[in-house]
């Protein structure tokens, strides 16, 4: 028995428990190698027409035998003589097709996706004895490549007519941990092929079990019958030409890989030459999944390269903000040894920031020509694009302002920011918002009124997220953004209030109020409550629900009165110091309900409303 050129036990258990953390890998990896070699002979036929053989004359086949216990894959593909047996099974991390691609460097005509020369060893990870038998193109001799692992390898000479290679793999005894006949089983291999490699350019086959119906009335029954049949697809939808492929057979592919039930609201097709070199095909979903905002959901886009399956998620193709979308990307780009994740690299930045770009476009082509479906996918998705502007402290404010959607308090109508601005009343110098729940809400604070009978109106900002996104937009064409609690100055009328009920109504309510100002903009409504500084009353309350909150991220409020109002007249009027107090209680609870806060002591609040009610 031969020992292997490396420090082969230690090395080979690398292999098998490290590098490969999922055992259906191997299938992927044999069938990866058998497409490599069949690309080897067609090559040397096109240059040489020494295998005379076309492309349709090429297979890999897959036999599977419960009773032997034996799962084998063929193909007709270059072979191996016993030096390339010994130096290509012999060391291990000796790659044949890496050499193969040196050689042929300067050609553009193949392309080989075995880099490292490991992944022949998956084979392990299910098998306890691994049979190698292959006849190279040219060559007269077959000879016999056999190993139990890790202590050595023999080979031998041994008889085969065709050209190619065939491996067998006798596989381990299942135990309550590991079932490994399921690789016995033609559903388990129909469904690996289709997931690695329903796109390798050659066919895979294998002879499947079918039943059919035979005879008629009572002599009906059902008759099993063996049949070859071609497992995989070989071609990639997204590496035909749009004008190819239907609007169906792109809705079909999306839910079939990607689980969803409906067709998506966009499909997006890219192929890019240049730099970078990669085909894709994403989708927007007409849905968010229902997962999306847990930490459960996973981003990332289906990697391939040369049309064999690398990850099912690569995020690292997707900002953040773009999470919602699905799709397949594939490039030949720098795999690690496993070839299960793809090395940091220039090339990967380099397709994630075209594949961002072109994301965006759709999405403006979508806001501009198709309205009702934007604002649709913008109910969806729109909380990703301002926690994309907030996440970033504002750094992708450029990339997704144009993205936003706010309603507006005069319409309930969705409007871009864009829109916003074009529209601003004359001599306005602010871009106005509120917060509250619902648009209905907003309206009905006290400061809103006004503003919409002046002709002002108001961006209504109902998610948690909206005003912290807006805090980071700071302004948008050089129109700042601000609060309807936050004393709009220009666009209201201030007033003064008298200066001893204003001291008086500090020492009421010391520690819970930073100020008390006069206004002529409340209309009908007697007192409401406002803020100053960076954190507003809405994000006080969005502060408050999270865990370890504390009193640092509190609002500076400000509790405005109407000086127009009937109360206002009657606090100037009361001297009963006790009564004063009791009313100053009562406004400052009622601005607390108004702005959607808590009621600070209910039982004190119901005493002082009854107390002025029968006084």
């Amino acid at each position: 028995m031969k020992k292997f050129k490396t420090e082969s036990k230690k090395m080979l258990d690398l292999m098998i428990n490290s590098i490969y953390t999922n055992r259906e890998i191997f299938i992927r990896e044999l069938v990866s190698n058998a497409s490599d070699a069949i690309d080897k002979a067609y090559y040397k036929s096109l240059s040489s027409g020494e295998s005379g053989k076309t492309r349709e004359d090429y297979a890999i086949e897959i036999t599977l035998d419960k009773e032997n216990r034996t799962f084998k894959i063929s193909d007709n593909g270059i072979g191996m003589t016993e030096s390339e047996l010994e130096n290509n099974l012999g060391t291990i991390a000796k790659s044949g097709s890496l050499e193969f691609k040196k050689k042929l460097a300067e050609s553009d005509d193949i392309s080989i996706i075995g880099q490292f020369g490991v992944g022949f060893y998956s084979a392990f990870m299910i098998a306890k004895r691994v049979e190698v038998v292959s006849k190279a193109v040219g060559s007269d001799k077959a000879y016999k490549w056999e190993s139990e692992g890790a202590e050595g390898y023999e080979i031998s000479e041994f008889e085969k007519s065709d050209f190619g290679t065939e491996i067998t793999l006798y596989l381990k005894d299942d135990s309550e941990e590991e079932k490994f006949g399921e690789f016995l089983e033609e559903w388990t291999i129909r469904r690996l092929i289709k997931k690695y490699s329903d796109y390798v350019r050659y066919p895979i086959k294998m002879e499947v079990t079918k039943h059919k119906t035979e005879g008629e009335g009572e002599d009906e029954k059902q008759v099993s019958y063996s049949e070859v049949e071609t497992l995989n697809s070989m071609t990639p939808l997204w590496k035909k030409q749009r004008s190819e492929v239907s609007d169906e057979q792109y809705n079909e592919f999306y839910k079939d890989k990607f689980g969803d039930y409906e067709d998506p609201i966009r499909v997006i097709t890219a192929s890019v030459e240049g730099v970078v070199d990669y085909k894709a095909l994403l989708y927007i979903p007409r849905n968010k999944p229902y997962n999306y905002y847990t930490k459960a959901y996973e981003k990332g886009l289906m990697l391939y390269t040369n049309s064999v399956l690398i990850t099912d998620k690569c995020a690292d193709l997707l900002p953040d903000y773009f999470n919602f979308v699905k799709g397949v990307c594939d490039s030949q780009l720098t795999l690690n040894i496993s070839r299960e994740t793809v090395q940091q690299n220039r090339q990967l930045k380099a397709i994630a920031q075209s594949i961002e770009k072109k994301i965006k476009s759709e999405l403006l082509s979508m806001l501009k020509n198709d309205r009702a479906d934007y604002e649709h996918f913008f109910k969806n998705f729109g909380l990703s694009l301002k926690y994309g502007i907030y996440s970033s402290f504002g750094a992708n404010s450029e990339k997704l302002s144009d993205l936003l959607l706010f309603k507006l308090a005069s319409s309930g109508k969705y409007a871009t920011l864009d829109e916003y601005v074009d529209n601003m009343k004359e001599g306005q110098t602010h871009i106005i918002y509120a917060t509250g729940k619902s648009v209905e809400g907003i309206k009905a604070l006290p400061q809103t009124e006004i503003l919409l009978e002046k002709g002002y109106d108001i961006l209504c900002l109902t998610d948690d997220v909206d005003e912290f996104c807006i805090k980071m937009l700071r302004t948008f064409k050089e129109k700042e953004f601000k609060s309807i609690e936050s004393g709009l100055d220009v666009e209201l009328e201030s007033a003064e209030i008298d200066k001893e009920l204003e001291q008086k109504i500090l020492k009421v309510l010391e520690g819970k109020i930073f100020k008390v100002k006069g206004s002529k903009s409340l209309k009908n409504h007697a007192v409401c409550l406002s803020s100053e500084g960076e954190i507003s009353i809405e994000m006080e309350k969005v502060f408050a629900a999270m865990p370890d909150n504390d009193e640092s991220t509190k609002a500076q409020k400000v509790l405005e009165i109407n000086i127009e109002h009937p109360i206002y007249q009657k606090m100037l009027e009361t001297s009963d110091e006790e009564k004063l107090n009791k009313i100053i209680s009562v406004l400052y609870q009622q601005s607390r309900l108004i702005q959607g806060l808590a009621v600070e002591d209910a039982t004190k609040l119901t005493e002082d409303i009854v107390s002025l009610m029968i006084d």
